[in-house]
């Protein structure tokens, strides 16, 4: 088997809300919508988003990834303009990873990190 990437799925309390956050804040693009389920696509990553009309019932804001990139820092300057609730800047952890954590209006987390350089 050879994979070609994954989506990972957040429930949300309201889809145009949570698109719009996605791709006016955070920098993803609109990839599709059916109904009261929508995508939206950051290079390789794609998170689909459950609108509570959706028929894939889970409770909202339970959710969350983490996302590998190469520019921690940048894209916290960039998201945190534009009125990104974060957790705390990115910083190294113990663990190996330079990272931060962005909330969405729903409470689904995405982490953003990279390899530290101490690891």
């Amino acid at each position: 088997m050879k994979t070609f990437g994954s989506a990972t799925t957040f429930h949300v309390s309201d889809l145009d809300a949570s698109m719009k956050y996605y791709t006016e804040v955070l920098g993803f693009s609109e990839r599709f919508r059916f109904g009261d389920y929508g995508g939206v696509q950051y290079d390789d990553i794609q998170i689909h988003l459950s609108g509570p009309k959706s028929t894939n019932k889970k409770q909202i804001g339970q959710g969350s990834i983490y996302i590998f990139c190469d520019d921690v820092d940048g894209y916290y300057a960039e998201v945190t303009t534009r009125g990104a609730k974060t957790q705390a800047p990115p910083k190294d952890y113990d663990y190996g990873m330079r990272d931060f954590v962005i909330e969405d209006s729903d409470g689904n987390l995405i982490a953003i990190g990279k390899e530290s350089k101490g690891s």
